[in-house]
């Protein structure tokens, strides 16, 4: 075949998937879930994909995201806006299951460490707001790049954090084994089950400063508004009231985070609660004060850019300093459901298109988070080997990254040859 053949035939497999896209385009405008078999295989999956997410303690959303592009034929903005609506509906499953079925550790502390959750939170919402701007600044053809780049890594350190848990596993066993762990029941030896809680005393207080920093945010947003929906006082999109207002979040972050850090000191200094010293110390003073805060801001920018909930980040974050795993996954996907329901709040804002839809695939996330519990938390009392999940995640996690960059360049190639624009736009 000479060079003359291959360019038609490039040609013409560009022209049929232009076709395809456009024809997928076309469907979305008119009408977000319609029923075919397309979109039947996209709900199949996405309760599968949020089965498995939830029992690895992420947010599923670098799952969601090829599924719903792929799969149901959505552009990769729109997944990436319905990945929000699934990450919230599955994040808030694992958190009402946690705190109404699971209930506390064997040591009778909560599975969810408020500590981490309080202190995180302001930086995490100040960076969905980044995210979201970013998301729809940005070109198709970065986000894909940035995405397909974000999920190797999520891939590499998903699968060290799983071949861990595995050799210590492994050694456990061993040393049941041996009877060097007389007097411990062998499955609670393999799981590490003791000193799971995470929390301690009364957090009321703590939820209450996390809702209020959360509406804050919320607040500011509807002053601001977006495309499809005004703000209360009918800003001027990009107007110098709409950039102070957005600029504002910055400062407002930091002071929330600054507050919050000497409170949790003063309270620290001050009581002689041995596991609350503990508790605060091992997670804040271990570390230098920064590292919570940008961690999460990291988490948000992801979580806005991607519609992902950041679970891929904070969770090996939280397990490198020692937090239990269950405790590691109670916290962060506490976390991310704050972050997740602010970028879909936003993302309504915005004026995303399908609303029903985007529901419809939430309510399938939440339903499938708690079958996922369930089904995972037995499998893991008969085998002792919570490391299956994780591996298992990172396994799909891999996949994803080669779709997502081999479908990203064939859209993108496809854009070009076309002469759609593919600069950058802008915020409003």
């Amino acid at each position: 075949m000479n060079s003359s053949q291959l360019l038609t035939a490039a040609r013409a497999i560009n022209s049929t998937i232009y076709t395809w896209r456009s024809d997928a385009m076309d469907m979305e405008s008119t009408l977000q879930l319609q029923i075919n078999p397309r979109t039947v295989l996209a709900c199949v999956l996405s309760f599968l994909a949020a089965t498995i997410s939830s029992a690895g303690g992420v947010g599923g959303g670098s799952l969601y995201v090829p599924i719903l592009n792929i799969v149901a034929g959505l552009s990769l903005k729109t997944s990436t806006a319905f990945s929000t609506f699934m990450v919230t509906g599955g994040t808030l499953s694992n958190v009402l299951y946690t705190l109404l079925v699971r209930g506390p550790g064997p040591d009778g502390q909560p599975l969810i460490d408020y500590d981490i959750a309080v202190v995180s939170q302001p930086c995490l919402l100040l960076g969905v707001s980044v995210g979201v701007v970013s998301n729809v600044m940005f070109p198709e053809w970065l986000i894909t790049a940035l995405f397909a780049a974000f999920l190797s890594f999520a891939t590499f350190k998903t699968y060290g954090t799983g071949m861990r848990r595995w050799r210590g596993e492994t050694a456990a066993a061993r040393r049941v084994l041996e009877g060097a762990s007389a007097g411990e029941g062998t499955e609670e030896a393999l799981i590490g089950q003791k000193g799971e809680g995470g929390g301690h005393g009364c957090h009321w207080v703590d939820l209450v400063v996390l809702v209020t920093v959360w509406l804050c945010f919320f607040v500011m947003h509807l002053f601001i508004g977006g495309e499809g929906a005004k703000g209360v006082f009918d800003m001027k999109p990009c107007g110098v009231a709409y950039w102070l207002i957005t600029v504002a979040q910055i400062p407002i972050a930091v002071a929330f985070t600054a507050c919050i850090v000497s409170q949790k000191r003063k309270l620290q200094t001050n009581s002689q609660v041995a596991e609350m010293t503990i508790s605060v110390k091992s997670r804040l003073d271990a570390l230098p004060v920064y590292v919570f805060p940008v961690a999460a801001l990291l988490t948000g920018v992801m979580s806005g850019l991607f519609g992902i909930g950041g679970g891929l980040l904070l969770n090996p974050v939280l397990l490198q300093i020692g937090v239990p795993p269950k405790t590691a996954s109670a916290t962060t996907m506490f976390m991310v459901l704050f972050c997740a329901s602010m970028s879909m709040v936003q993302f309504i804002i915005l004026g995303v298109p399908g609303i029903v839809g985007a529901l419809v695939y939430a309510v399938a996330c939440f339903v499938a988070s708690i079958v996922g519990l369930v089904v995972i938390e037995g499998a893991i009392r008969k085998s002792g080997r919570v490391s299956l999940i994780v591996l298992m995640v990172a396994a799909v996690l891999a996949l994803s990254a080669v779709v997502i960059a081999c479908s990203g360049a064939v859209r993108v190639w496809a854009q070009y040859t076309s002469g759609q624009y593919m600069g950058f736009k802008l915020p409003c």
